[in-house]
């Protein structure tokens, strides 16, 4: 009985040991007597105990691989440090174990053989200003080459491109010579603006005043315009009012004797007397004995 319970208990253990689960986004390959049988995907599954065996576990997520920096030598003979990050993805789990021995290690190789034939094509300038291309002959070539391994490259970027000590000291130099040149001239620029702007706001200023002026002349001629205007109406009622009044002989002569005495005091040097100054005497004397009665 007790033999029994103890051959029962192995079954179960060995039983157990042999179920498995895959988890999502892996392949389990599975070899039977030595060769390939089957690819496992997720789920429980169960392995034959003895016979079947789990030869590798693969991930299919996407892969980030970061190599270390690569001599590499452009076609002028610059010697410059290159590393490359590739972002790969397993896609035939089956291929990526039977097809190459140690992919990764492959993957390396393959990414600085590609790229030293790739910058060997190319002067330091275009190499530094052409990632874009770079990584794109890579990603094309690395893709189809690694097609028979069951890995699918996604991207690969050069990370850092390290030129010798000597080319950056010149490159910065270059960019310290180029960034004066750029402050030379914006500063040429706001000077410019600057003297543009005080230009035209003094042109802005005189056009202003002259205005100004225009039209205090205006105004003044005017009121000038205005003020004679006034007068004359002021004389035009005066006499409309001496002609509703009807003045008598007399009024007439005092009125001219006022401008005889006021030509009179005037510095003019002769003085024209009209015909009838006697009859204007006379008509003075006799108002002057008018006065004179009043008074008494």
């Amino acid at each position: 009985m007790g033999f029994v319970i103890g051959v029962l208990i192995v079954i179960i253990a060995i039983i157990i040991a042999n179920v498995k689960v895959v988890p999502q986004a892996h392949a389990y390959i599975i070899e039977r007597f030595g060769g390939y049988y089957t690819t496992w995907g997720t789920g429980l599954k169960f392995k034959v105990p003895f016979i079947d065996k789990i030869a590798s576990k693969v991930s299919l997520k996407e892969h980030v691989v970061d190599f270390p920096p690569q001599p590499v030598i452009t076609e002028d003979n610059v010697t410059m440090q290159i590393d490359t990050v590739v972002y790969y993805q397993i896609t035939d789990p089956k291929l990526y174990t039977y097809g190459v021995e140690r992919p990764m290690m492959a993957i390396e190789n393959l990414t600085a053989t590609t790229l030293r034939n790739i910058i060997g094509d190319l002067e330091l300038d275009e190499t530094l200003t052409s990632r874009d291309t770079v990584n794109t002959k890579m990603r094309s070539i690395l893709d189809e080459a690694t097609d028979p391994w069951g890995i699918k490259i996604n991207r690969v970027e050069l990370k850092n491109i390290i030129p010798p000590r000597e080319i950056q000291d010149a490159m910065e130099r270059q960019m310290k010579a180029e960034r004066e040149r750029r402050e030379s001239i914006l500063r040429a620029e706001g000077e410019k603006k600057s003297a543009v702007l005080i230009a035209e706001g003094e042109k802005e200023s005189a056009i202003l005043r002259a205005e100004a002026k225009k039209q205090a002349a205006i105004k003044e001629a005017e009121g000038q315009a205005e003020a004679i205007v006034t007068v004359q109406n002021a004389v035009a009622e005066g006499i409309r009012k001496i002609n509703e009044a009807a003045p008598g002989d007399g009024y007439i002569a005092i009125k001219s004797l006022e401008a005889f005495e006021k030509a009179a005091d005037g510095k003019a040097t002769k003085l024209i007397i009209p015909s009838d100054i006697q009859g204007l005497a006379g008509l003075a004397a006799s108002l002057k004995e008018i006065i004179k009665e009043d008074v008494k």
